[in-house]
């Protein structure tokens, strides 16, 4: 595929580049990231985000003919990623009881979903009505707009404390993050995030080519796609509210983990289409959930460690490892373009995640 109608001729490889930035860039911000939300709070941390976002969104609509200016916004907006990613389970810590907090979290993970989805419905009706740079250029002034809002309006805490004097308190990032990497269990998660979040970005990058040597179409790999998106902003809103309402986290991670297999062995085998698009909404429901209440159990069972610290380290597992697969998977493709031996590969690690989960230990804090 060449990027020939916008930019000249630009190669796979750059265009490639783009998407991967993200999961580079991220490797190297998340750390320091988690550092100012702990440090100075939720609102400078994801204010820091929304105003990078707004600017270099703004910047990218009005350069958007420009590859180059395009790669440097990218890279500006990557460095915004982890100051909002990075902030789901502190915000809920702060606003939320404990028996609401990974509700809270999958909503915000949800957020996230439906930006996605509205961008890729809206885009390409916006490009044919206009042209990309204005497109763009339109995006960076909601994205400067909300950025602003975000300023005005947000608060760093609720005027009263939704959990009980003195659980407020957390190490200092750095006493924090000795503590989580002392700690058997949250080293098993990271594990966990490792191989889940790292396959799922790699799956969701190559999709198309996942599916191509099948005789699907392209159209047919964005549908597939939009239906894992569709699965996981469901399960991003029912898991995580029956983890809070029975108290467990433990069983639900298994649960995920379990049913990934059967989705991701279906995405890999199927060659008729319903079961391949049954197949991904499988996979997108139990992998999309299992991400906010592996987030905020993680934050559970490393308390008193900062919220943003162990939420950051699941998220830098997992787009090292994406980086790892995605170049892997690549790499190791067969003569006819056949991803299926990396499939086959991953449907095995993910068997390995559902028994690791089960070495897990409840979380004290939310049955307490």
């Amino acid at each position: 595929m060449q990027a020939g109608c916008a930019y000249g001729y630009v190669g796979p490889l750059s265009i490639g580049l783009l998407s991967m930035l993200f999961m580079i860039v991220y490797v190297f911000v998340s750390i320091p990231a988690s550092y100012i939300i702990d440090t100075y709070g939720i609102k400078p941390g994801i204010g820091t985000g929304a105003v990078l976002i707004g600017i270099f969104g703004i910047i990218k609509g009005l350069n958007a003919t420009s590859f180059t200016v395009i790669i440097m916004t990218q890279i500006a907006l990557a460095i915004a990623q982890p100051f909002i990613l990075n902030a789901y389970t502190r915000l809920s810590a702060k606003w939320f009881p404990i028996e609401e907090r990974a509700t809270a979290t999958g909503i915000a993970s949800l957020a996230q979903y439906l930006g996605i989805i509205c961008g890729l419905a809206a885009t390409p009706f916006l490009v044919h009505s206009y042209s990309i740079p204005q497109t763009m250029y339109m995006y960076g002034i909601i994205s400067a707009a909300i950025a602003v809002l975000f300023i005005i309006f947000m608060k760093e805490e609720p005027p009263t404390p939704p959990c009980e004097k003195g659980n407020e308190e957390r190490f200092r990032v750095k006493e924090g993050l000795q503590h989580i990497f002392s700690l058997k269990q949250m080293c098993l998660v990271i594990l966990l995030f490792f191989i889940g979040l790292g396959m799922f970005n790699a799956v969701t990058t190559w999709i198309e080519q996942i599916l191509q040597p099948r005789g699907f179409t392209s159209e047919q790999a964005g549908i597939t796609g939009a239906c894992m998106m569709a699965g996981g902003i469901l399960g991003a809103i029912i898991l995580p509210l029956l983890s809070d309402h029975f108290k467990k986290r433990k069983v639900f991670l298994t649960i995920c983990m379990a049913f990934v297999v059967p989705g991701l062995a279906g995405l890999t085998f199927a060659n008729d289409f319903t079961l391949l698009l049954v197949s991904s909404f499988i996979l997108g429901f139990f992998m999309m959930s299992a991400g906010p209440i592996g987030f905020q159990y993680a934050a559970e069972i490393s308390y008193p460690a900062p919220e943003s610290s162990s939420q950051g380290l699941l998220l830098l597992s997992g787009q090292i490892s994406g980086i790892i697969f995605i170049c892997a998977m690549d790499a190791f493709r067969t003569s006819t373009g056949s991803m299926t031996s990396f499939m086959i590969a991953f449907i095995v690690l993910m068997l390995v995640n559902a028994l690791l989960t089960l070495k897990l230990k409840e979380s004290i804090l939310i049955g307490s």
